[in-house]
């Protein structure tokens, strides 16, 4: 929240300013916001799995063909969230998506493609010659944990239960998010 000054002409201004701006974009509602949170966390669950494989294997992988697979896992998983969304759209109301939804759909699914940002940069990085494949790697699966860590541990704050609560809570989390990473591993063969 923008604090007021009634003082003076130019805050004032700002004010005006300020306030055309938030109406100009309006915030997402909390459905939607949950969906693409959804759609970000199996993206960044993809991208540690690819992460972890190459780094498995990081001897017989270049940087460019690690960059080229992590970004065409995440582009894959992205698409497969929007066509999930469109079919189960078509499915429970025997139509397709008018321009409004498809918009809404495509904005959720596509939040997914930015958590490949950092570890696509890091990659680029060793395949610059900057970093060492491995460590990119390495680095790229660090963003991801800390990403998922964060993830799990602000939605365990918000829930405003008691402080060992929570801690159980994220436990839980943390020990479910390395069954996911586990089985992801085993499907790849490591």
């Amino acid at each position: 929240m923008v604090e007021r000054d009634e003082g003076g002409a130019a805050g004032g201004e700002v004010d005006r300013e300020l306030g055309e701006r938030e109406r100009a974009r309006p915030e997402r509602p909390v459905d939607e916001r949950a969906e693409a949170l959804k759609e970000r966390i199996y993206a960044t669950f993809t991208g540690l799995a690819i992460v972890l494989v190459q780094q498995a294997n990081v001897e017989h992988v270049s940087a460019n063909r690690a960059a080229l697979t992590l970004l065409v896992g995440i582009v894959a998983i992205t698409a497969a969230g929007f066509v999930a969304d469109v079919i189960a759209h078509l499915a429970v109301h025997a139509a397709f998506p008018d321009r409004t939804e498809l918009g809404r759909m495509l904005r959720v699914s596509g939040t997914a493609i930015a958590s490949a940002g950092v570890p696509l940069i890091l990659l680029a990085l060793a395949a610059f010659g900057v970093l060492e494949l491995d460590g990119a790697l390495r680095a790229a699966s660090v963003v991801y944990l800390v990403t998922l860590g964060l993830i799990g541990f602000v939605a365990v704050r918000r829930t405003q239960v008691a402080w060992w609560k929570q801690l159980v809570a994220l436990g839980a989390l943390v020990a479910l998010g390395l069954a996911v990473v586990l089985l992801q591993q085993l499907a790849h063969g490591h």
